[in-house]
């Protein structure tokens, strides 16, 4: 038997900067709710934050009580205050370009749901969408939650950010706050990588491709889950770290067929032995 660690391709994607990225929103659907704010920090190996960016953006509409309770941002801070979102969008995505371009990873707790909406937010701004840009690609995301779940898939309790920083001992400071999540974000990354031999040694594409599986499978089985219950129509997406974008009712432009596999960035067909697992829980 090989002794060759199959994660092990080229430098560990962990020893150099990371950028943290997170979004605080006027709720919870990546299809209709908006950007009120953002932040894009550079964490440096040694916790030092080298680079911070922070929006708050005024998409125009109002940000309902319970989101505001969460954030503590309200709409009349946003209105006197805020950048317009056609003008802050691009700004978000561009520092993200740069990152990317660089080579760095970003590191984003539950990305499909920050990426997905931003996605969204660039069609309303009259912007290319993130996967049509030349370099979305090479784009390396690192997702605390689903690594956290490809590595300690039956751990009972939550696995909200707050919880997982608990859970391996991060100090996750201002929390609900665009700025303290990115930070608390690549902090934990760093964090469950040194619990783990294989992820201390995995270059940045190796642990995107491995996340891309880990978040299929963990789709796979909460869909069979569901459906066994009695959820019959249950569908939980198995894309990451991009859902197919959606705005209201209706999908984005140019979207009408999209691509099945982007990139590196495609989503594992199911094998048989899913497709019977489903098949059965429904």
């Amino acid at each position: 038997m090989s002794t060759v660690n199959p994660f092990a391709q080229g430098p560990a994607w962990h020893t150099g900067t990371l950028v943290g990225f997170d979004l605080e929103t006027t709720g919870v659907d990546t299809t209709t709710d908006r950007v009120v704010t953002a932040a894009v920090v550079h964490v440096a190996p040694n916790g030092e934050v080298v680079r911070s960016r922070e929006w708050l953006v005024d998409a125009g509409v109002r940000i309902p009580d319970a989101a505001s309770a969460v954030h503590g941002v309200s709409t009349d801070r946003v209105r006197a205050h805020g950048m317009p979102s056609g003008l802050a969008i691009p700004e978000i995505i561009g520092e993200l370009e740069r990152a990317w371009c660089a080579g760095l990873p970003v590191v984003i707790f539950n990305a499909p749901y920050d990426l997905t909406l931003l996605d969204a937010e660039a069609v309303r701004s009259g912007v290319p969408r993130l996967s049509t840009r030349p370099w979305w690609p090479s784009a390396w995301v690192v997702d605390p939650l689903v690594i956290d779940r490809g590595m300690d898939r039956y751990r009972k309790g939550k696995r909200t950010l707050g919880a997982t920083a608990e859970h391996y001992r991060v100090d996750a400071r201002d929390a609900h706050s665009a700025l303290g999540d990115a930070v608390a974000a690549a902090t934990l990354a760093r964090a469950i990588a040194a619990e783990h031999d294989l992820l201390r040694t995995a270059d940045a594409l190796t642990l995107h491709s491995a996340q891309v599986v880990w978040h299929h499978d963990w789709a796979v089985h909460l869909q069979a889950h569901l459906r066994s219950k009695g959820k019959s129509e249950a569908v939980i997406d198995r894309a990451w770290p991009l859902r197919v974008p959606v705005v209201g009712r209706h999908r984005a432009p140019e979207t009408e067929a999209p691509p099945a596999r982007v990139g590196r960035h495609r989503v594992p067909e199911p094998t048989a032995g899913e497709q019977a697992r489903v098949t059965r829980a429904a």
